[in-house]
């Protein structure tokens, strides 16, 4: 707000509120589609798991909720393990994945956009920097807190890899249209075995619950931090009211819509994914020129390489989106 002024700072917040209200809904959509495979209707799994998210930041401190969050990070070695029980050609992996085969097909294009925004999500972004506040990370502390970023970047990746394998070695090898995740269950199911699709299904539903979690924390820290209001996850009810009640509206409204009948899951998580991918460039635009303002950041500039590697993606994002558009057209 100081750096670009009021009116830039209110259309981000709009626009992130509604970018990330369609991810909540999209997080509950994998709750609801993970838990079927379990047999769990939704009309069950969906208010018990929006119940367990808000009750989890609104009665816990920053140290409980934080301690949740590596918890559920610990059960992402779930896709790993699934990947290996699939049994993969390795050496087929190994050659498509240094040669794979590209296509400008408007569908492919938009799988691209919405793999980059689901793993560099742009409420990823502001979630960061609001969470170093709190934990009141010190200038002398900042490496520790950056290699971490870094290390999680890279595990994140892993753990993507691993999705891919094994949707790669089940499903698109017997060309299986997915429009449920029970279609999923009984595809996996005779290809990889019962406890490989309720492995891959946990793995959904903790993802989905994690990010349930923290989805609406960063939109909440966005909206109160652009607004001047007061903000963290350690303070009561009664001291952050804007804070929590933001934080409130969005689980439970994501929650109620999922609710609906005869929702398509699948695509209600494919195509928020797609759309994160679309926002992303034009967030990171706003925190490069952040990072970069020597007058804000002193001594903690990006270096030439972070410089390069970042708006290198940002502008292959915004190629890949235009592209999309110019095929669409």
């Amino acid at each position: 707000r100081e750096k670009f002024g009021a009116k830039i700072t209110f259309y981000l917040m709009i626009g992130m509120f509604l970018t990330n209200m369609g991810n909540a809904i999209s997080n509950f959509a994998g709750v609801a589609a993970g838990m079927e495979i379990f047999g769990v209707d939704k009309f069950i799994s969906v208010p018990l798991s929006a119940f367990l998210v808000w009750w989890m930041v609104v009665k816990g401190t920053y140290k409980s909720v934080e301690k949740a969050f590596l918890i559920a990070c610990v059960f992402y070695i779930s896709y790993i393990i699934t990947g290996i029980i699939v049994k993969p050609d390795w050496d087929h992996v190994v050659e498509q994945f240094l040669n794979p085969q590209l296509s400008l097909q408007p569908s492919e294009i938009a799988m691209v956009i919405g793999l980059v925004g689901t793993t560099i999500a742009p409420w990823m972004q502001f979630y960061l920097q609001a969470s170093i506040v709190e934990k009141g990370i010190k200038i002398e502390e900042y490496k520790f807190a950056r290699f971490d970023v870094v290390m999680g970047s890279v595990a994140v990746h892993i753990v993507a890899f691993f999705i891919i394998l094994v949707c790669a070695e089940t499903l698109f090898k017997t060309g299986v249209k997915i429009e449920t995740a029970k279609d999923a269950a009984l595809s996996l199911s005779p290809l990889a075995g019962k406890y490989c699709t309720y492995l891959f299904a946990f793995g959904l539903v903790n993802a989905s619950l994690f990010a349930a979690s923290i989805l609406p924390l960063s939109t909440t820290y966005l909206i109160c931090e652009g607004l001047g209001w007061e903000v963290g996850i350690d303070k009561k009810f009664v001291e952050a009211p804007q804070f929590y009640g933001i934080y409130s509206l969005i689980i439970f409204l994501g929650a109620g819509i999922i609710l609906y009948p005869d929702l398509p899951l699948i695509a209600i998580m494919y195509f928020s994914q797609v759309i994160n991918g679309i926002v992303l460039p034009f967030i990171l635009i706003f925190i490069l020129l952040l990072i970069n303002d020597k007058k804000l950041m002193g001594e903690q500039t990006n270096g030439p390489i972070f410089n390069i590697i970042a708006w290198i993606t940002t502008i292959v994002l915004i190629g890949f989106t235009l592209l999309l558009l110019i095929q669409m057209i």
